[in-house]
């Protein structure tokens, strides 16, 4: 008698995209990036233990709010033995982004506000950026344009 999928211990690359709605070649992705992992069969396949399934979603939630993949790797790198998050981790990881993503929600808002104004500004030290540049402070840096993640405070 054949064991139903859904407790199989391991998942083909097809099914682990099936049940978790990421692309195959995404997961590849994933695994050539070091945030997840397989095994190879006797036949060179990939084979995914069943709770990459947790581990991938993790992934997801965690790049749909912003982080980037290094961050999430570095945070699963510190999961004993490459585990899947349990509800605790979740919450020290999640805890430790949470003033980066303040951050974040601060510069959107901003963003979103001054909008109007940063057409074709580009943050080129103009005086009138109200974004990053307030009261031209950045033009005190040099001549050039100036990144958007640049933080300046009054």
């Amino acid at each position: 008698m054949e064991m139903p999928e859904w407790k199989a211990k391991e998942l083909t690359p097809g099914q682990l995209s099936e049940r978790s709605g990421v692309a195959v070649s995404a997961l590849h992705f994933y695994e050539r990036e070091g945030l997840i992992s397989s095994r190879r069969t006797s036949g060179n396949q990939r084979r995914y233990r069943r709770d990459t399934l947790r581990r991938v979603a993790f992934i997801r939630i965690s790049q749909r709010v912003g982080i980037p993949l290094a961050e999430i790797r570095d945070a699963l790198a510190t999961l004993p033995d490459g585990r899947t998050p349990t509800r605790k981790d979740w919450e020290r990881l999640s805890t430790a982004w949470h003033t980066d993503l303040d951050r974040r929600i601060e510069q959107l808002i901003r963003l979103r506000d001054n909008l109007t104004g940063c057409i074709g500004c580009g943050c080129l030290s103009l005086g009138s950026c109200a974004l990053v540049n307030t009261h031209d402070r950045l033009g005190e840096l040099g001549p050039g344009a100036r990144t958007f993640d640049v933080e300046y405070t009054d």
